[in-house]
């Protein structure tokens, strides 16, 4: 009996080293928790060691740090424990260009991104502490918006990795996007906070032609959209499951698009909250309360099918469900032009309570000769504004090349919805009401069978 316990013992201790081990604290490699010093390379010669050594943890230590663009690698996890924040540089210099390999709309000149992983596999970040980009130290430098990732750096950009998980962390105020996940498979994004109100295109979340991919009990105020389905290559959005997040937003809480040349298929949202934003103080985009609950977006070219939002409730926003099918027809790359329409089919919205939205009315809207196919809604509430006096006509306008936002026509001639070139659209249970009286009919339709 004894030599079995002293066995036991023996093993419990070699696995208690063999677990230290595996840790690599990045203060032993040099960082130092001073804000007035860069940390940048001892930060990467601890995750080079964990990678070396067949991965592991990544440690940082509570107190604050500053750091410039480090490269995660595969095996590797970057840890934050409480009372540790990684802080971005504010100097453009500290960070490293990259250009991906794969070919999308945003990968044609290098980027600038404060975490960097490509092409591996077992990578995650996690832990309870924050990471902070202090995005308000870059300045907007061109009116269009392509200085993102150029001159304004992404927070975190995983660019075709696979087995990706991100837990925990809280992050704040990067300089465009929060997170930018691109082409990447096996991705679960579990109880992350984001906080981004402190520059232009502060996106929360962006999924970018991603593969089985689980997002759940995320908190994420944005300026800009905040959880975004992307497609900026031919390769669709495919098998997606986001559940029971929080999510403020001055643009578009829950969104697919705009960017929509490969599509997306089978994505399931539910159980989610919208709320208006915390911070009302900074605005760079979008309405103060919001402008979309739910848009569903395909103008590239690409296909959307296979989508249900479920189980949603939210206050405020000023459109609040927009589907769009248009033909902005914006090529990835310019030598492969889009000439074909996408398509739109197959979407269930049901058991979604909306108080407190705007004037403006919702939409479907196809366009002519394409239109939004098979759609059900289905026990669906929406308290709107009202106060429209008169009766508002159709856009004649139809903007089917423009940049779709669920505000583009100004009020609509419904105050409930306003379907054009659609088919099959079923409405089950649909209630309207508003707070002053409209004289605006609950539902308009025109091209729709």
């Amino acid at each position: 009996m004894k030599r079995r316990i002293t066995t036991i013992l023996f093993f419990c201790v070699c696995a208690t080293f063999t677990l230290a081990a595996r840790d690599f604290v990045i203060t032993r490699y040099g960082a130092r928790p001073d804000t007035t010093q860069l940390s940048t390379k001892a930060i990467q010669r601890a995750i080079d060691k964990c990678a070396k050594s067949g991965g592991g943890r990544v440690v940082i230590p509570a107190g604050k740090f500053k750091t410039g663009s480090i490269f995660l690698k595969s095996n590797t996890c970057l840890w934050l424990e409480p009372g540790a924040t990684l802080y971005g540089s504010t100097d453009i210099t500290d960070y490293t260009p990259v250009k991906p390999e794969i070919l999308s709309l945003r990968t044609h000149v290098p980027t600038i991104q404060l975490i960097y992983c490509e092409k591996a596999s077992n990578v995650s970040i996690g832990g309870y502490g924050t990471i902070d980009g202090r995005g308000i130290g870059f300045k907007k430098k061109i009116l269009d918006g392509t200085d993102e990732g150029i001159a304004r750096p992404h927070l975190i950009r995983f660019v075709e990795c696979r087995n990706v998980t991100v837990t925990d962390v809280s992050l704040l105020n990067s300089a465009c996007w929060m997170q930018h996940y691109l082409a990447c498979d096996s991705v679960k994004i579990h109880a992350v906070k984001v906080f981004n109100h402190n520059n232009h295109n502060n996106d929360g979340l962006d999924l970018d032609g991603c593969h089985d991919v689980t997002v759940s009990n995320c908190i994420i105020d944005s300026d800009d959209d905040g959880i975004v389905l992307k497609s900026t290559s031919p390769r669709a959005c495919e098998n997606i499951n986001v559940t029971e997040c929080i999510v403020s937003s001055h643009c578009n809480a829950i969104k697919l698009g705009t960017e929509s040349n490969g599509g997306f298929r089978n994505i399931n949202i539910s159980e989610c909250v919208v709320m208006p934003s915390a911070d009302q103080s900074s605005r760079y985009f979008g309405l103060e309360r919001g402008i979309s609950t739910i848009s569903l977006e395909m103008v590239d070219g690409g296909v959307l099918e296979n989508v249900n939002v479920s189980n949603i409730m939210a206050y405020g926003t000023e459109s609040p469900i927009f589907i769009r099918l248009g033909r902005r027809n914006r090529p990835y790359a310019e030598n492969i032009p889009v000439t074909t329409t996408g398509i739109l089919r197959n979407v269930c919205l049901s058991n979604i309570t909306i108080a407190g939205a705007g004037a403006t009315g919702c939409s479907i809207s196809g366009v002519q000769g394409m239109c939004v196919q098979d759609v059900t809604l289905r026990d669906i509430f929406i308290e709107m504004k009202g106060g429209v006096e008169e009766v508002v006509p159709l856009p004649t306008d139809e903007k089917e090349t423009g940049y779709p936002e669920a505000i583009i026509w100004g009020k609509l001639p419904a105050k409930g919805f306003m379907l054009r070139h659609t088919r099959n659209v079923k409405l089950e249970n649909v209630l309207i009401s508003t707070l002053s009286p409209d004289a605006r009919p609950d539902f308009i339709y025109d091209d729709a069978e």
